[in-house]
C-alpha cells in the first residue's frame, strides 16, 4: 500500500508542477493531495517532498500558518466553484442542490475569513 500512496504523491506532484506553468490548473491543491499521499507512504518520502522547491514556494506558508496568497486563494476558490457550478446544474435533486450552495457558503467564508492573506513576494 506504500507504494501506491507514493506512486500517488509523484502523480500529484506532477500536476502541481504543470500547474505552475499553466495558469488554468491550480498548484495548491494537487500539492496537498501530494502531501496527504507522501504522509502516508512514508517519513522519508514526507520528508523529501517537503525539502523541494516547490513545496517551499507554493505550499510551506499554507501548512505552516495557514495563510495563502490573494493569487493562490483566487485560483482555489474559481477552480473549485467551477467545480460545484458544473455538479450544481448536472444535479436535478433539491436537496443535493442546497447542500452544494451550503458548501460554497461555507468554502467562501472560511477562505475569507479563516485563512490569513498574506502579500505576495515581488521576483524583480
Amino acid at each position: 500500500m506504500r507504494y501506491l500512496y507514493f506512486g500517488l504523491g509523484i502523480v500529484f506532484m506532477a500536476l502541481g508542477m504543470i500547474g505552475v506553468a499553466l495558469p488554468i490548473l491550480p498548484t495548491t491543491p494537487f500539492l496537498l493531495v501530494a502531501l496527504f499521499f507522501f504522509t502516508k507512504s512514508s517519513k522519508r518520502a514526507k520528508e523529501w517532498f517537503e525539502g523541494t522547491k516547490l513545496y517551499q514556494n507554493h505550499l510551506n506558508d499554507f501548512v505552516t500558518s495557514r495563510k495563502m496568497t490573494l493569487k493562490t486563494k483566487v485560483m482555489l476558490l474559481s477552480f473549485a466553484s467551477t467545480m460545484l457550478l458544473i455538479a450544481f446544474l448536472m444535479m436535478s435533486n433539491i436537496y443535493g442542490r442546497i447542500t452544494i450552495v451550503l458548501l460554497v457558503i461555507f468554502k467562501y467564508y472560511y477562505f475569507i475569513f479563516r485563512i490569513e492573506t498574506i502579500k505576495e513576494l515581488r521576483n524583480d
